[in-house]
This record gives structure tokens, sequence and C-alpha cells, in this order.
């Protein structure tokens, strides 16, 4: 059985990815927190198509987590992991220990603007972004692939990863992957595992609701007389909603009035303990 060599530690990465670079090779980088599902292998599958060599990073990202956020619970499955990355044809997968990415001392981080700070998710997770972009410029300028992949499911963290790629002038290119969904639509999420079987039937109202109001809006209604009916039926389902909005879809600046091209809806919103996000295009 084909297996997917580990890499943990940065300069066994290093010394990988030399070779392929010395061979010619191109290289594209899946960067993931584990507990991989279809939707994680989707970007695997599209990184195949856009280089020889395709290396999935696994690596839960404590700078990302709020104290009051699930780091120590969030699950943990790397032996499952490395057979589904075996499976997809990666070619290798880094494994870094926390110590390995911020080692005793490590005082750095990167301060953002723009759509880091739209009000959607760093609304209610202030510190989030900042470990994100952290880590994925370490891990960029770790591996210094020709092109890396991330899921279209969390679009503000895309979008600030452009951003800070494109300001620090890293040369990576940074490719959006659309999102995977469930057969009833819910997205795919290593969180959904959280969610009991009464919750999980009633999830699927998220992609439903913003569906038919981003069509809606499309069709020439006005966004919040769209929006409002939306967050009626939800809330009356049980789901807490931090927010649903529609944004600029370049840009995540807020906008108002009726359809035009280039809009994003984006939702975070809670369901008993879980809290499930998800956007969609107007």
């Amino acid at each position: 059985m084909t297996t997917t060599p580990l890499l943990p530690d940065i300069a066994a990465l290093r010394a990988q990815t030399r070779l392929w670079r010395q061979a010619g090779e191109s290289i594209a980088l899946v960067p993931t927190m584990g507990a991989l599902h279809a939707g994680h292998i989707s970007l695997v599958e599209l990184a195949k198509t856009r280089a020889k060599r395709v290396v999935a990073t696994i690596f839960v990202n404590p700078t990302q987590f709020a104290p009051t956020e699930d780091f120590a619970k969030y699950p943990r499955t790397l032996e499952a992991d490395i057979a589904k990355l075996a499976a997809a044809g990666a070619d290798a997968a880094f494994t870094p220990s926390p110590d390995e990415i911020y080692p005793e001392g490590f005082c750095t981080s990167i301060t953002l603007r723009g759509p880091a700070t739209a009000g959607l998710e760093d609304r209610f997770r202030p510190t989030h972004f900042q470990g994100v972009a952290t880590v994925v410029a370490k891990l960029l300028l770790q591996a210094l692939p020709d092109v890396a992949i991330f899921g279209e499911k969390d679009f503000q963290q895309l979008a600030v990863i452009r951003q800070m790629t494109a300001d620090l002038n890293i040369p990576v290119e940074i490719l959006g992957a659309p999102t995977m969904r469930e057969a009833d639509g819910l997205a795919m999420s290593s969180r959904n595992i959280y969610l009991n079987e009464e919750e999980r039937a009633v999830a699927p109202m998220l992609h439903r609701c913003m569906s038919r109001a981003a069509q809606r809006i499309h069709d020439g209604e006005a966004m919040e007389a769209a929006l409002a009916p939306a967050r009626s039926k939800l809330m009356a389902a049980g789901f807490e909603i931090d927010y649903l909005e529609v944004r600029d879809a370049a840009t995540l600046a807020t906008v108002q009035g009726r359809y035009r091209k280039g809009l994003r809806m984006l939702i975070a919103a809670r369901l008993g303990r879980t809290r499930l996000i998800d956007n969609i295009e107007v």
C-alpha cells in the first residue's frame, strides 16, 4: 500500500522541497489542521492538477484559538489523515509540533487590517486572523511552494491570506477551492462531528435559507428585505446568528441596496455548542 511520507520538522520539509525544486518539479501546499474530510481531499486533488508535487500540512495552530475556544478538544486523527492523504496521492505530509512552529522565545506576529477587520469573524474572534496569518506566512516561507490551496468555506480567511501574501510579496499563488458540501447542502467541516443527531438534521437549513435569500436578492429584492426572513427562520429553528450579511466579494466591504455583480453572502451561527460558518455567491 502506498504511504505518504511524514516530514516532522522544518529541516525535513526544506530538504524534501529542495530536492523537488532541483529536479524542476513544481510544488503545491495544502495547509490543514487535520481531522480530514472529503473537503480537504478535494483541495489535494485540485493541488495535483496545479503542481507535480503536493505537500499537505497537518498542524492544529494554537495561536488562532482564543482561550475560550476548543483548541484542546479540536479533533486530532493523524493516522486516519495520513491514510486519506495517501489514497489521494499526496507526496508528503508536514506534521510539526507546536514547539517546532513556535519555539521558545517566539515573539513575532503580523498586524492586519483590510479584510481582516471587515466586522465579520473578527468581530467575534478578534485574535483569530492574527494567528492564521502568522502561521500561514511561516508555512509559505518554510515550503516556498508555487501555489497554496485554501477552501472557500473560510471565505474571510482566504481574503486575509491573499492580502497578506500580496502585501508581504511572498512569491506564492493563493488559490481558492469551492466549498464541498454534504448531500443535504451542509458545508463540510471538521467541527460537524460536534453536532448531535437532532442538530445535524437541522444544520442544512443554514444553506437552504441562504440560498433562498440569495435568489431573492438576485431577482431584485432589496438585500436587507431578503435577509430578514432568513434570519427569522433560522432563529426559530434554534440557531443563534452572529452575522448574516452580504458583502463585496473582493474586499468584504459592506454593501447596500439591490443586486450587482461581485457579491458574497456570509454567515456564522451557533447550533447548540457548535459554531457553523458558510458563504455563497449571490
